[in-house]
């Protein structure tokens, strides 16, 4: 028994915040932002729209391209570093605006890598013979987690939801995947704030050792591309996408170099939506999807790295 992805969608807020806009505000140009990163253009929610409301019309899109009706879905899986609140889950406020009564849902929290985790997580749910089918969501609204005022991490970041549907299948789709955490790199990249008492405690803004991150990530992306190529029996040449977690052009553009992959092969968004997080993978591998260059049949690797620190990777038979 395996799983297979039938359906993407994805979804952007309206409003657009470019690096001119910044620059009006925060020491920074559009020239320093894009060497830097190649970001040109972020979107942010308003104040009104939460991760269950992006994450919702991304998995509708989703569902509209599978076929499935949402009340045939068994399992759903959000993965955020924004939820919309404590508790409940995202999962389940998504859940009960979709419209499903019962099905298995829940949160998975590994940030940037927290897509690469819940794909693995339904697929083995699926394999199990639990569900039959999932849907997987990335949602995040990082503009209520930015301090504007510090310019080495607010023109990174934007919002935005991605999502797939998973289907058993009597063809392999997930063909292989690797998941690894090393928490000693916790302070690396954080939001080290909480709740209590009624009060924020700590800083509730996302802080970022930039060159540590950097040098991490781009050693992870090709570690954990390696082993799942291993662990799929196949090479890099076998690679007809690429995607990534959609960081900054400096580190895919690394990673592609290391690999020797041919840079045609890489999926790259991030210009136009920053750095989504738990998003930017399911972003971008529907836009790719929306605009021809993936299609069924093709081989794709997915790869993350993200607080905590997380990685993994999953090869994909689309």
């Amino acid at each position: 028994m395996f799983s297979r992805i039938i359906g993407t969608g994805s979804y952007l807020p309206e409003k657009k915040l470019t690096n001119h806009d910044f620059a009006k505000f925060v020491d920074t140009s559009h020239d320093w932002i894009v060497e830097r990163s190649g970001i040109e253009s972020r979107r942010v929610a308003p104040k009104d729209e939460y991760a269950s409301d992006l994450g919702l019309r991304a998995a509708q899109n989703a569902l509209c391209n599978s076929g499935i009706a949402a009340g045939d879905i068994e399992l759903i899986i959000v993965a955020t570093t924004t939820p919309d609140m404590i508790f409940p889950s995202t999962a389940c406020i998504l859940q009960s605006k979709l419209g499903i009564k019962d099905c298995i849902a829940f949160d998975v929290q590994a940030v940037c890598s927290g897509f690469v985790y819940a794909l693995n997580i339904a697929d083995l749910f699926i394999k199990s013979g639990q569900v039959q089918n999932a849907l997987i969501i990335g949602a995040e609204v990082y503009s209520r987690i930015l301090d504007y005022s510090d310019r080495s991490t607010c023109v990174l970041f934007g919002d935005g939801a991605g999502a797939a549907v998973l289907m058993k299948s009597d063809v392999p789709g997930l063909i292989a995947s690797k998941l690894h955490a090393d928490g000693t790199h916790k302070d690396k990249l954080s939001v080290p704030g909480w709740l209590a008492a009624g009060k924020i405690i700590g800083k509730p803004y996302v802080q970022m050792d930039g060159p540590a991150v950097f040098k991490f990530a781009v050693k992870a992306f090709e570690e954990v591309t390696q082993e799942v190529l291993k662990a799929a029996n196949k090479k890099v040449i076998d690679i007809d996408w690429l995607i990534p977690h959609q960081a900054n052009t400096r580190i895919m553009n690394a990673t592609v170099k290391r690999l020797g992959l041919p840079l045609e092969k890489l999926v790259s968004t991030v210009h136009h939506h920053g750095n989504t997080s738990a998003a930017s993978i399911p972003l971008a591998m529907d836009e790719f999807v929306k605009n021809g260059n993936i299609k069924k049949g093709d081989s794709l690797l997915l790869v993350g790295v993200g607080g905590g620190f997380t990685w993994g990777g999953i090869f994909i038979n689309f």
